[in-house]
């Protein structure tokens, strides 16, 4: 029997993406079977801290094993901003089309659009934490393209790729994105362990 580990967010675009990730190593589940109500913490000033924040949140209040996820987008021209405020760089509450509206709008007059999204991963496993982190280079499109994904996704268009995250099935984006990257570490870690 597979054992079973908490997934530390309350993004469920982001729980399907690591649920599809892990379900050969455990038995996923999301916060709703914990009944959290509230939000989970997010005041670091780095993706490591954020994700590290929300692991120790689930560990202590619920006493299991969790994985959290911090996650973000870089922007060259725009000194790394939106960075950790990704989810929110357009403000409260957390809207996605808004915050892909004020990026295209910052980079209007950019000719360098160069962009990476970042994933730090920290696992609680019972006694001790341990992070994971995963990148992918790229370049932000002048429009959305696609329908896929969420965030970022439809004008976030990798490296090496004619397409966004957006236009891809989420089988694809997980072979090559940031977080498929992270869990990629982090599953070799398990395996060693």
């Amino acid at each position: 029997m597979r054992p079973i580990l908490y997934l530390a967010t309350q993004n469920k675009h982001k729980v399907d993406e690591l649920s599809a990730l892990l379900q050969d190593h455990f038995s996923v589940r999301d916060l709703s079977s914990l009944a959290l109500t509230e939000e989970i913490p997010e005041t670091g000033n780095t993706l490591t801290e954020n994700s590290l924040q929300k692991a120790r949140y689930i560990a202590d209040k619920f006493q299991v094993s969790c994985l959290a996820d911090d996650s973000g987008l870089e922007v060259e021209a725009l000194q790394g901003a939106p960075g950790v405020y990704s989810a929110r760089y357009a403000g409260e509450p957390k809207n996605d089309q808004a915050n892909v509206s004020l990026l295209l709008q910052n980079l209007r007059g950019f000719s360098n659009r160069q962009a990476r999204f970042v994933t730090v991963l920290t696992y609680f496993n019972g006694t001790s934490y341990h992070s994971f982190e995963g990148e992918i280079q790229g370049t932000i499109v002048e429009a959305p393209r696609g329908s896929q994904g969420f965030g970022y996704d439809p004008v976030f268009q990798p490296e090496n790729e004619a397409r966004t995250f957006a236009e891809m099935t989420l089988l694809e984006k997980n072979q090559i994105a940031h977080r498929a990257r992270a869990l990629e570490k982090f599953i070799n870690f398990l395996d060693k362990s």
